[in-house]
Parts: structure tokens; sequence; C-alpha cells
């Protein structure tokens, strides 16, 4: 790495740094002051604060990362200009592109680490978060998680299968009122059984009082229905699949994500599919924004020489970040309205910003 390189890459990662620390600070603290009274009230233990918040971390770092990358870039070029070091450089012959390459590269650096972050651990801490909050709202910390029950499930399985379960019980996989409806390629319901409670053991599911209906393509019963006291019922889908069903797809990495996808690929659910497709490609995309928005920075950061000049650089700078996120959120809804497709709706935002920001380096190059 260039000696250039390198006093560049330490003024950013020292700004990066400070901001980070400072935004979840600052995060953490109004949480805690916003929660404040159930804390007292409630009096919850110190120890599941820390694990409260170390789980929020990850969380606060995904959201404030693209805020620190863009002030980092800010202040660090802006510094240069202002010391006229950056017209040193390009007297000496560099572009802006070979000053701001090793930005760059950490932008592509920052991002992998927001996307490692955002599929390996935001799953898993939002979960916690949200059952520690739930606990905290609720002062039912001290329930006896045996006890415990998810209502209302519904799950597109395998084979066209819709099933809908009244209670699931986790700690001895047990189900209550369970109705499962099965449809051929037409999405014609076929087969439908009624059963008033189930359990899962040795890799098996045992339906008991349960009662099965055939239907021929009008719609229609055929033959009578067929009761049995207790039925074993040949479905993979596994308690852990009831358990994902309670996840939103935030709650979700990306092979859970595309395992769900893959399951509904066949139940003809198509707006269901076609959100969970945009959930999936975000988790590609979000990451990207550190990227992106590093780039929106770099031309404005370059204008800024006098005050005047660098402050309205750092709200144009802003102004535009704010358009790109707005823009984001536009597309998102076009996506899921079934206007735009779904691999369009997540990268039209950051396919814009990366061409305008590429358009205006090489203006002012």
């Amino acid at each position: 790495m260039r000696i250039l390189d390198r006093y560049i890459i330490r003024s950013v990662l020292k700004i990066f740094l400070g901001c980070l620390l400072v935004f979840i600070f600052l995060y953490i603290i109004s949480d805690i002051f916003s929660h404040l009274d159930d804390i007292l009230k409630e009096r919850i233990a110190i120890a599941t604060l820390r694990h409260y918040y170390l789980a929020f971390i990850p969380i606060i770092f995904v959201q404030v990362t693209p805020f620190a990358c863009l002030i980092a870039t800010l202040y660090s070029i802006g510094t240069l200009n202002r010391n006229n070091e950056l017209i040193a450089m390009r007297t000496a012959g560099q572009s802006i592109f070979q000053i701001t390459k090793s930005i760059i590269i950490f932008g592509i650096v920052i991002s992998a680490v927001v996307f490692w972050v955002n599929d390996r651990l935001l799953p898993y801490s939002t979960e916690i978060t949200e059952e520690i909050k739930s606990e905290i709202e609720s002062g039912s910390h001290k329930s006896q998680k045996e006890d415990q029950y998810l209502t209302n499930l519904a799950m597109y399985g395998l084979k066209n299968r819709l099933i809908f379960v009244n209670k699931f019980y986790p700690a001895s996989n047990k189900v209550e009122g369970i109705i499962i409806l099965q449809h051929d390629d037409k999405q014609n319901l076929t087969k439908k059984i009624v059963a008033n409670k189930g359990v899962f053991r040795d890799g098996l599911w045992r339906f008991y009082q349960s009662i099965t209906y055939n239907f021929d393509q009008n719609g229609q019963i055929i033959n009578e229905p067929l009761y049995y006291e207790e039925e074993i019922i040949p479905i993979p889908e596994t308690p852990k699949d009831f358990l994902n069903q309670r996840l939103r797809p935030d709650f979700m990495n990306i092979f859970q994500l595309e395992d769900y996808i893959w399951k509904l690929s066949k139940s003809g659910a198509i707006t269901v599919i076609r959100n969970l497709k945009i959930d999936l490609y975000q988790k590609f995309t979000t990451p990207l924004t550190s990227l992106v928005i590093i780039l929106l920075g770099i031309p404005f950061s370059v204008m800024m020489k006098k005050r005047a000049t660098g402050l309205s650089s750092i709200g144009i700078s802003i102004m535009v970040g704010f358009l790109y996120y707005v823009l984001n959120a536009v597309s998102i809804a076009l996506g899921k309205a079934g206007i735009l497709m779904p691999i369009l709706s997540v990268s039209l935002s950051h396919l814009l910003a990366l061409v305008a920001s590429l358009y205006l380096i090489d203006k002012i190059s």
C-alpha cells in the first residue's frame, strides 16, 4: 500500500470508528431513557439489560454504518482539500479515483462486513432483543418456558399443502387444532385433514381424532369422511419449520429465506412469494448502501474548501443521501405492489446512485 493510501485510510478509519462508537453510545442511552420507567417498575436485572444491549449492537451497527461512512468520507477528503493537500496530489498527476481508491476499497470491505453481520448476527440479535423487550414491557420475564405456546400459525408446506395450527407448544412438540389443505398443481383442493391434536415423535407426526375429506375437481366431497382415533401422517414439516413461521423475514438469514421461498414456490401464493423475494434480495443489496454513500460523498467532499462551500457541500450530500433513501423506499413499495420486478425494485436506487456518483466523480476529475 502506498504511503498516500495509508495516510488517507488512517484518517477515514479514525473518523469512522469514532462516529460508530458515538452513534452506538447515543443509541443505547436514548433507548435506556425511553424504557427507563419499565426498567425501574419491573426491576429488570443488570445482567438482563447487559444481554439485551449486547444483542442490540449488531442492529445499531447495520443501521448507523452508512452515516458513519458518509461523515468519515466528507471529513477526511474535506480536510485534505482545505489544507491544499488535494491540490498537491492532483498536481502530481493523481486523479480523483486514484486519490480516493483506498476509501472506495474501505467501502467495499465495510459492505462485506455489514453483509456478514446482517446475515449471521442480525437475525439472532433481533430475536433476542424482541424477546427481552417483550418480557420487559409485559412483566412476564418470570414465566416458565414449558407453559408457553404460539397461536395461529400458518405454513405453506411441500406438495402444495397449507397447514394451519391453532396452538403450538415448542417445548413438547405438540400442536392443537390442526387443519391441512392439500391442492393439486392447478390449486384445486383435493384433500382436507382436520385433527384435534398432534405430537411429533420419532421423526413422525401422530394426529389424534382426525377426519380426512377427499374432494373431486369440482370441490365436492368424494365418499364418506374417514375418521381415525390415531393416525400417522407422512408430512416432512417438523416443529422447527413451525417455529420459523413466527419469524419475520428480518428474523431469517439468507438460507432460511431461500428455503422458505422454495417451499412456497408451488403453492400459488404469488404475492407472498414476491414480497419474500424482495426481502431476500434486500439482504444482498442493503449492505451496499455504505459503499454507495461513500461514492456519493466523494464529489461533494472534493468541493469542500472554503467554509461556505464546505457547509453547502455537506448539506447537498446529506440531501442527496436522503433522496437516495426515499427512492429506495419508493422502489421497494413499487416492487411489493407488483409494478416492478423484485430484483429491480431492490437495486434501482443503488444503480441510479452509482451512476450519479460515478458521473460526478468523472466530472470533477
